[in-house]
């Protein structure tokens, strides 16, 4: 399969440690989307905070982006290397678009950028609970494969579920 082209206008930036600050302030609204799904409240400094962030520009297998459209802050990706599945290399841990720009197509193509930077095998999870995201990532990523992908269901500290794929062929 060919390497799939990308919207001149959607643009995917590894983020330096200048770039952390910005990510911080996106990563609060990003947990307020999120707080509807978690059982999580602010702290007393009115706070979510994001104990992992610091890693991403401290630890090799952690890969920090920033989206912009048209030169604006769209939203950032989170691309890791812990995973739940133990043949998987890489892992989306966060990845947050503004609402202004979302069902507008473009976190697809910020998820195909993602995926064409890092060849392997690849597992993307969400919350149960968080039906939105499961049909995104289950269209994002049956296109992106021509639906070869696999799901499970697995159960830790909350139930999640999982698409599994690899896009050796495909990148």
């Amino acid at each position: 399969m060919e390497k799939r082209r990308h919207s001149s206008g959607v643009e995917v930036l590894s983020a330096s440690i200048n770039d952390k600050p910005i990510i911080q302030r996106m990563m609060e609204l990003y947990q307020h989307d999120f707080s509807e799904f978690e059982d999580k409240d602010i702290n007393e400094h009115g706070y979510f905070g994001y104990p992992y962030l610091d890693y991403y520009w401290v630890e090799d297998d952690r890969y920090p982006f920033i989206v912009r459209i048209g030169g604006k802050l769209t939203g950032f990706v989170l691309v890791n290397q812990y995973t739940y599945i133990p043949d998987s290399q890489y892992s989306i841990a966060e990845f947050f678009i503004l609402r202004k720009y979302r069902q507008q197509g473009i976190g697809k193509q910020v998820a195909f950028q993602i995926f064409d930077r890092f060849c392997g095998k690849w597992e993307i999870h969400q919350i149960t609970t968080n039906i939105v995201a499961q049909k995104f990532w289950r269209s994002v990523i049956g296109e992106y494969t021509t639906e070869k992908f696999t799901e499970i269901l697995i159960n830790d500290d909350c139930q999640k579920t999982i698409q599994c794929f690899d896009n050796t062929e495909i990148v």
